[in-house]
């Protein structure tokens, strides 16, 4: 059984209680107590029910309180205010509920699991392994059980115990690296450096592309190693994904003769990296209710560490709460290598709230201060290009380039987005000075071909290549109602008519709600004869928020109809050889 699977059936059973969608954020308007005040019991219960279809946790947690309070003996609304204060963070509550909890379900995962990290906070390592043990087991629960009480076992000074515990655990293939991963950081904590070793190059292994497995073998690589083969570990990671902070920070201290600690240095430590290493797992495959749990308790086991903030903040962008991520976000200490991270993405989310120039002026100020910053300068370029002022992110996108000592193939996207606001702001050239410059370090990539191709046959100049891109563009992404629309038009602008209408059709299908796609194949069916389908796709496209330039143009195609117009693509096309001109 897959991973993802066993998300998805693991939240089912472990949240089955909450029938409404686990509440996950926090609401603007939380209730007053003057609020709860006046309703009753009954209309708080409802209240907390919408909270939670709502995902809002923060007032789904107030307003079941108000109804427990006025009936503490409702197991349901125990359960349900325990998960809406747990997933809102408030884990000291949340042990209190816990504890009733259990006097009721005497094996319930969740009320048992926080137990458990309480007393694993607490340093009472005993009493967690209990809490663990009476826990319904499940796959994913099985393995949490195991690894945290693995880490209570290195707890009371019984490593060996605690590793055989880990490798008698038998499940799923996706296990191994977990397994792999926990074992070796216990040996290497208790200085057994072969055993360590071993296991942490397994883990590796099975992924060179985990942050944390990365981490923790090069870690124990700098120190028993020689240091050039510890440094190749994180110049191979950040090939592929350049200047972690966390990553750059290793590669600098290894450089100058440094031997990294353990990636983790306590019982506390380790569990909060089981916590957050599960719960960044399943926030990645569909499973964002037991994500947060995970996220939240890993959190209060180790609130300094900001990897499970950053998870967190990007789990509620995923929910698109961009409010909750910026609350996240800023709780990553101010001396942390990834706090210039989270103010740039902390920018972005004041963005999504429409408070564009509060985020304008923060990035701004991160560029300002930190002026070789690539990231800071491609969200101000992003921003500023999301907001429609081309000449500007163009102006951006090039103090970014200008970092560039020798450009390489994951350099296309800036060159392309740069590319786009030169476009734009009516700067051709330099547009296809850069759009040819993404191309070359990324020959193959659709969006770029896409771009340019549609553009050289938009304005009738390099015909065959320009369709030839395109064409390549959509071979690579045929369900791309974008690129397929690019093509539909292409089509159209050389009057080829009925393989416009082909392919815009087909465009329309993968974007149904795109007033551009549904514009263009009004255009076509006029074209070919069907004018009151062509009068509907227009009508459609009116009704869908086109730019206010488009609309006046629907509107008048509306009245009028579609004017003859002879395309310059289509004139060049019959001047040229064997076509006739």
């Amino acid at each position: 059984m897959t991973l993802s699977k066993l998300v998805r059936r693991a939240a089912g059973v472990m949240l089955a209680a909450a029938a409404t969608a686990l509440p996950v954020t926090i609401s603007a308007q939380v209730p007053t107590p003057s609020d709860l005040s006046r309703s009753s019991p009954a209309g708080n219960y409802l209240a907390a029910r919408e909270a939670g279809a709502e995902r809002d946790s923060a007032a789904a947690a107030a307003y079941y309180r108000a109804a427990l309070k006025a009936d503490p003996k409702n197991p349901e609304l125990l359960e349900r205010a325990f998960l809406s204060v747990l997933s809102d963070g408030e884990i000291d509550e949340a042990v209190k509920l816990a504890d009733r909890i259990v006097q009721i379900d005497h094996g319930h995962r969740i009320a048992r699991l926080v137990l458990g990290v309480r007393a694993i906070k607490q340093k009472q390592y005993q009493p967690a392994r209990q809490h663990f043990a009476q826990s319904v087991r499940g796959p994913i629960a099985d393995l949490t059980a195991t690894l945290l009480s693995a880490w209570t076992l290195y707890g009371t000074n019984e490593v060996k115990p605690a590793v055989e515990a880990i490798d008698r655990l038998a499940g799923p293939e996706w296990y191994t690296i977990f397994k792999d991963l926990h074992a070796g950081l216990i040996l290497d904590l208790a200085n057994n450096r072969k055993d360590a070793g071993k296991r942490l190059e397994r883990a590796y292994k099975l992924d060179s592309n985990a942050l944390r497995a990365v981490e923790a073998y090069g870690n124990w690589a700098s120190r028993n190693l020689a240091r050039d083969e510890a440094l190749k570990i994180f110049q191979e990671f950040d090939k592929i994904l350049p200047r972690h902070p966390l990553i750059v920070e290793a590669m600098r201290d290894i450089g100058k003769g440094a031997k990294l600690p353990p990636l983790v240095q306590s019982p506390q430590a380790g569990a909060a990296e089981v916590l957050y290493g599960l719960g960044a797992s399943l926030g990645r495959q569909g499973g964002e209710d037991l994500a947060l749990v995970y996220l939240q308790l890993a959190i209060y086991l180790a609130p300094e560490q900001p990897l499970p903030l950053l998870s967190l903040a990007d789990l509620y962008e995923n929910l698109k709460k961009p409010q909750l991520a910026i609350k996240a976000y800023q709780r990553v200490s101010e001396d942390s290598p990834l706090r210039r991270n989270a103010e740039t993405q902390l920018a972005v989310d004041l963005d999504a709230l429409d408070r564009t120039d509060e985020a304008k002026s923060h990035l701004e100020k991160l560029v300002a201060a930190h002026p070789n910053d690539p990231e800071a300068i491609m969200a101000l370029g992003n921003l500023l290009r999301g907001r429609k002022q081309f000449s500007a992110c163009a102006d951006v996108y090039g103090k970014a380039i200008d970092l560039i000592a020798k450009p390489d193939k994951q350099n296309w996207l800036i060159y392309y987005f740069r590319g786009i606001c030169y476009e734009r702001s009516k700067q051709w050239d330099r547009a296809e000075a850069d759009l040819r410059k993404a191309l070359e370090l990324y020959p193959d990539q659709a969006h770029v071909l896409n771009y340019l191709g549609y553009s050289w046959v938009d304005q009738g100049v390099n015909l065959d290549d320009g369709m030839r891109m395109i064409k390549r563009a959509v071979e690579q992404r045929p369900d791309d109602g974008y690129i397929v629309d690019s093509l539909g038009w292409a089509f159209y602008r050389i009057s080829k008519y009925d393989d416009a209408v082909k392919n815009l059709e087909r465009a329309v299908e993968l974007k149904p709600e795109d007033p551009t796609i549904n514009d263009h194949l009004g255009d076509a069916y006029w074209k070919v004869g069907r004018t009151l389908e062509a009068q509907f796709q227009w009508s459609h496209a009116r009704d869908l928020n086109p730019e206010p330039d488009d609309l006046k143009k629907i509107e008048e195609k509306l009245k009028t109809g579609l004017l003859d117009e002879t395309s310059s693509a289509a004139e060049a096309a019959k001047k040229k050889p064997g076509n006739g001109g």
